[in-house]
C-alpha cells in the first residue's frame, strides 16, 4: 500500500509532524474505526477521523435529523432535518475525503448485533447519549480486544477515557453503577465539540504509536471555568466484564 500524490498533499501538514511521516499515515489508511452514534459527539468525531485519512469509518445511528439537534450536531442542517442522522453524515463525510470508505449503518446497537457492528475494526469511538448502550459497547470491546474510547457530555461538563481491554480500567470499573440516564439533558455545542476533538485525537495516536493516551484516567472537563482535571482509575479485579473471573 502507498499513498498517491493527491494524498501526500492532503495529508502535507500531518505529515510533517515528528514521528509521522508516511509510515504513520499508511497505519491510519489500512486501519478501520467506529464511531457509534452521529450526534453531539459522534459528528466532529467523524469529521476528524475522516479529514485525518483512516481507511474506513463507520457511523451507526438509528435516529433522525431534529431541530433541536442543530445547535451542536454540525453534520446536520436544516435541509437535513427528518432524514437519517446517517444518511445525512455520510453524504458529508464522503465529499469531505473520497478517499475514505464511510459506512452508514441507520440501526440501534443491541446486545444482539453489537458484536457484527464493531468486529474486525481496530478502534471504537463512543459518541452516546445513553449509558445503557455504552455498556454494551464496553462489554464487546472488552470480549473482542478492542480499544474504546469513551466520552459523554452534560450542559458544560464533559469526561473521556481510553479503554484498553485486559490493560486498562474498563467502563464498569469505573462506574459499577449505571449513572441515571436523563432524557434530552442540557448541553451547549461547544462541549461535545471539545470531546470529540480528543476521541479523535486519541484514535490517531493509537493507531500512529504517537505520544501517550488517557490511560487509566479519567479527564474531566468543566467549560465554566475552562477547567481540566485527571482522575486515576483502577481495574476492578472482581468487575464482571474485565476481572479476573469474567
Amino acid at each position: 500500500m502507498d499513498l498517491a500524490r493527491h494524498e501526500l498533499e492532503r495529508y502535507d501538514r500531518q505529515l510533517k509532524i515528528s514521528g509521522w511521516g508516511t509510515e504513520g499515515q499508511l497505519k491510519l489508511k489500512s486501519s478501520k474505526v467506529v464511531v457509534a452514534g452521529v450526534g453531539g459527539l459522534g459528528c466532529p468525531a467523524s469529521i476528524y477521523l475522516v479529514a485525518s485519512g483512516f481507511g474506513k469509518v463507520r457511523i451507526i445511528d438509528d435516529e433522525k435529523v431534529e431541530l433541536s439537534n442543530l445547535n451542536r450536531q454540525i453534520l446536520h442542517w436544516m435541509n437535513d432535518i427528518g432524514i437519517f442522522k446517517v444518511d445525512s453524515a455520510s453524504l458529508k463525510l464522503r465529499s469531505l475525503n473520497p478517499d475514505v470508505e464511510v459506512e452508514g449503518l441507520r440501526c440501534k446497537i443491541t446486545r444482539e448485533n453489537v458484536y457484527d457492528m464493531i468486529r474486525g475494526f481496530d478502534v471504537v469511538v463512543d459518541a452516546m447519549d445513553n449509558y445503557r448502550t455504552r455498556y454494551i459497547l464496553n462489554e464487546a470491546c472488552v470480549r473482542e480486544g478492542i480499544p474504546f474510547i469513551h466520552g459523554a457530555v452534560y450542559g458544560f461538563e464533559g469526561q473521556l477515557t481510553t479503554i484498553i481491554p485486559r490493560t486498562t480500567p474498563c467502563l464498569s470499573c469505573i462506574f459499577p453503577q449505571v449513572p441515571p440516564e436523563v432524557e434530552k439533558p442540557p448541553v451547549v455545542g461547544t462541549t461535545p465539540a471539545l470531546i470529540a476533538t480528543l476521541q479523535a485525537t486519541e484514535a490517531i495516536k493509537l493507531i500512529t504509536g504517537i505520544g501517550s493516551n488517557m490511560l487509566g484516567r479519567l479527564l474531566i472537563y468543566d467549560g465554566t471555568d475552562l477547567s481540566f482535571q485527571e482522575i486515576k482509575v483502577k481495574r476492578n479485579p472482581k468487575c464482571p466484564v474485565c476481572g479476573t473471573k469474567s
